[in-house]
């Protein structure tokens, strides 16, 4: 009769234990998404930063999962220009950091098997989207001469919505 009373608690043990952990799993994910809108404003920050400053230049924003969410070919940019703006954009996103961190790390270790990875590639020119410490999407420019000045307007971009991003 104890080895009945024993088996019998444990499962009442268990069966709670369960009930406990499926309300708990059974909670949504909430989050934070980069609208339409903020991305337009970005896309539109930096190509007038970078007209500004001589270039011409295509601009990707991607969301939290490395979707496209914007893209727009520059004025006067080579057609390559927009799938490069996209993979930094993605790069900068899935990493959490600057594309030209990827770049410096496959510089230091040329065996760095991520950079085979779909969409993933080492050149400056991108950086993540944040909403406080969250990474929630990617900022990717082509057609600068050099992914500094690419760099250099996404970030100006990234600082007109930084108040939205808080």
């Amino acid at each position: 009769m104890k080895k009945v009373s024993t088996i019998l608690s444990r499962s009442v043990i268990a069966l709670v234990a369960g009930v406990a952990v499926s309300n708990a799993s059974a909670q949504l994910l909430t989050h934070k998404d980069i609208t339409a809108a903020i991305a337009m404003t970005m896309a539109q920050t930096a190509i007038a930063t970078c007209k500004d400053n001589g270039y011409s230049v295509s601009i990707s924003v991607v969301g939290r999962n490395g979707e496209p969410i914007l893209q727009v070919r520059g004025d006067n940019t080579n057609p390559h220009t927009l799938e490069n703006s996209f993979r930094k954009a993605y790069t900068a996103r899935t990493f959490r950091v600057a594309s030209g961190e990827i770049e410096t790390r496959l510089k230091a270790d040329p065996a760095f098997a991520l950079i085979h990875l779909s969409n993933v590639i080492a050149n400056r020119g991108a950086l993540p989207i944040k909403f406080g410490e969250e990474t929630i999407g990617g900022l990717g420019a082509s057609g600068a001469p050099g992914g500094d000045k690419d760099e250099a307007c996404v970030k100006a971009a990234l600082d007109k919505v930084a108040d939205q991003l808080k």
